[in-house]
């Protein structure tokens, strides 16, 4: 979704426009909650953590000043319910899902060899991202799956922006190194 649209969304959505909700959320959907499944690990807490977010948005817009693009604001907001969502889970064990989530579907023109092949790429991938640090997969999720600018993220995770570049690159150099193991293991 482009900025201007979202924030032209949001500001409508201050003034009570029930419609530029609607649209909002129908075009946040599905980033957010590929966002927040990487941070709770799990569809149904994610699913319950979108529900707040969107709550939360509704109730935030008219305090939105505008100071950060109207998509890290929201970003912010699932973010701060992730980390709540995991207060009120801790010591519920953490389990690693697959990016069954994390991925769109494409479409292999009946090729049932390529779609498998696909579908292990998957998994391989979600395993690797699995036994990332909360922290690494995060930056990861943000820039690399969910296509945040650096300065974006940055100002999502409250660093600046070499720190983001720098815990980009280690996060991803450790998902490199988490994906030959679990090809090694496999």
């Amino acid at each position: 979704m482009e900025a201007d649209l979202e924030t032209a969304l949001i500001r409508r959505v201050a003034v009570g426009d029930q419609g530029a909700f609607a649209e909002l959320a129908d075009a946040t959907h599905a980033g957010l909650f590929r966002y927040l499944r990487s941070l709770c690990r799990s569809d149904e807490v994610a699913e319950d953590a979108l529900q707040e977010v969107l709550v939360g948005v509704w109730r935030g817009a008219r305090a939105w000043r505008g100071d950060v693009s109207g998509r890290v604001w929201i970003y912010g907001i699932a973010r701060r319910q992730a980390a709540r969502s995991w207060r009120r889970r801790a010591g519920e064990p953490a389990v690693p899902e697959s990016l069954e989530s994390l991925a769109v579907a494409a479409g292999f023109g009946g090729d049932p060899e390529q779609a498998a092949s696909a579908v292990e790429e998957k998994e391989r991938v979600s395993a690797a991202l699995a036994r990332l640090s909360d922290e690494d997969r995060e930056v990861i999720v943000l820039r690399d799956l969910e296509g945040f600018t650096g300065p974006e993220a940055a100002a999502l995770l409250d660093v600046d922006l070499g720190a983001l570049k720098s815990r980009l690159h280690r996060a991803r150099l450790r998902l490199m190194a988490e994906l030959r193991e679990v090809t090694d293991v496999d």
